[in-house]
């Protein structure tokens, strides 16, 4: 029987899922907040890994950060939610069996949620974990960055699961 229950109430994985992420993901950016100024850095792993306290306005990458607030900060509000109610409306139509779509929603879902609930609070995305190497760097994230990410990337993965299935079930 594994862990099929589990996904044969979606609700309830969704919910897991969810409170994990939006609870770990605030406690952190709490943490961040509570113990580092704006642009401080704690090397973690040299030439590597910081934790930088970063507000973003904008989108991933700092997209539309610069842009005039009285547009902004409405369309990071508004987007969000839109984007929360079709990624909910795809939820419900997953068949139960599509254990990987569900995983991969559930995180999108509980990642939206923890984003948005920052902008709600304090109108930008705490971001922390900071990845670089020497001079390259990546921007900085957050966990709730990391949910949306990794399901993103396990409903690309199940898309292509698909195809191959589907590729020998034709051959």
């Amino acid at each position: 029987m594994g862990m099929k229950w589990l996904f044969k109430n979606r609700y309830l994985f969704l919910m897991i899922i969810g409170s994990w992420v939006v609870i770990s993901d605030r406690f952190t950016k709490k943490l961040i907040t509570d113990k580092f100024a704006l642009g401080e850095s704690k090397t973690i792993i040299p030439d590597f890994f910081d934790l930088t306290y970063v507000q973003n306005k904008g989108a991933a990458f700092g997209f539309l950060a610069r842009t005039d607030p009285s547009f902004r900060d409405p369309f990071f509000i508004i987007v969000p939610c839109l984007a929360l109610v079709g990624v909910f409306y795809i939820f419900l139509k997953i068949p139960d069996r599509a254990h990987l779509v569900i995983t991969s929603m559930s995180l999108i879902i509980s990642g939206a949620i923890g984003n948005l609930l920052d902008r709600l609070e304090f109108g930008y995305v705490v971001d922390f974990l900071y990845f670089h190497c020497y001079s390259a760097y990546y921007p900085a994230f957050n966990i709730a960055d990391s949910a949306i990410c990794i399901g993103v990337f396990l409903s690309v993965w199940d898309t292509f699961l698909e195809k191959k299935r589907n590729s020998e079930k034709t051959t």
